[in-house]
């Protein structure tokens, strides 16, 4: 038997919901599979969005994680027994032993820690997808501004740094004060400003000072993306990447009809089904490169072990997190 974070029904709280449980031990791995022995594993916001389990069973929970090849199945050359390696996306990846398709197994740089391999793939892939989308519009990487909604999550950092590197304006925004001044004293060259200031909206137009804001990248929804969408240049996009809102985003048509806006998500499930493989491998290889060459961008809001799930996935919906909440297995 192995130790597994798993779920009855994705009806409630997942902190309420997710359990440590027994669950048999995953078969010697198949063809083209490798098996996992799991280290650690982050819990991303999206993770809280369970998936309905088969009716009558306990589904394990989880899309990333990171271990060390305990055993290769029939048809793998790629991946030997004792690399690190970070899986994603896996469904089931909360466990302590998984079996995986060895082309989802990223290698892990001997340079970094668990803590950082666990989130090496799906923030950093997110946000080079993100710079993809913006930069559709013909006037990002010249005069044109992003506006980065959430700047101070993970996902938002990242994509500043792969907007810095990319010589990509961006315009932060975020919630308060407090991280305002946190995102300033980090990143000195981009502008930030806090919604909790009722002006906002009119201080991202001043500091745009008439250069077009051509897209603008968006966890939240709801409320917050129509006011982004208000704030678009004819011909912009809102670029929706996350379902924090539980409200819809509610627009008149007026709003998107005479500027001629783009409403578009951004998700790695489209990614990885759309996506050539050779286009999968490079974009895995840069986000990989992303966490060998930027460490320190890859914060740890708080480290738990298997019996402290509940307090962990609290951790996730915590006012003033930074990071990404780790559990270590």
């Amino acid at each position: 038997m192995t130790l597994a974070i798993t779920y009855p029904t994705n009806d409630g709280d997942p902190a309420d919901l997710l359990e440590v449980t027994e669950i048999t031990e995953p078969p010697p791995p198949g063809l083209g599979q490798i098996q996992v022995d799991v280290r650690a594993f982050p819990i991303h916001p999206g993770d809280l969005y369970l998936m309905p389990p088969a009716p009558g069973q306990r589904a394990v929970a989880g899309f990333e994680a990171t271990g060390v090849v305990a055993a290769v199945g029939p048809g793998v050359s790629t991946r030997t027994v004792g690399t690190r390696v970070t899986v994603f996306p896996n469904p089931g990846s909360w466990a302590q032993r998984i079996n995986v398709a060895a082309e989802i197994a990223a290698p892990v740089p001997d340079s970094l820690s668990d803590e950082v391999a666990a989130q090496m793939v799906c923030n950093p892939l997110t946000a080079l997808l993100l710079h993809r989308a913006a930069q559709q519009h013909f006037a990002v990487g010249f005069d044109g501004l992003v506006i980065n909604n959430a700047a101070n999550s993970a996902v938002g950092r990242l994509f500043t740094v792969w907007a810095e590197h990319h010589q990509i304006a961006t315009i932060g925004v975020v919630r308060s004060a407090v991280r305002a001044r946190q995102l300033a004293e980090r990143y000195p060259a981009v502008p930030v400003v806090s919604t909790d200031n009722d002006e906002w909206a009119e201080q991202v137009r001043a500091i745009a000072g008439g250069r077009p804001i051509a897209a603008a990248v968006d966890p939240v929804g709801g409320q917050a993306a129509a006011d982004l969408v208000s704030l678009l240049a004819p011909g912009g996009t809102h670029i929706a990447y996350g379902m924090l809102a539980r409200e819809n985003i509610s627009l008149h048509a007026s709003a998107l009809v005479g500027g001629e806006i783009g409403l578009r998500g951004v998700t790695i499930g489209r990614w990885l089904t759309g996506a050539a493989p050779e286009r999968r491998a490079s974009d895995i290889a840069a986000a990989t490169e992303l966490a060998a060459t930027q460490p320190s961008e890859f914060d740890v809001a708080g480290s738990y072990s298997l019996d402290q799930i509940t307090d962990a996935v609290r951790h996730v919906t915590r006012p003033g997190k930074i990071g990404t909440v780790i559990v270590r297995t």
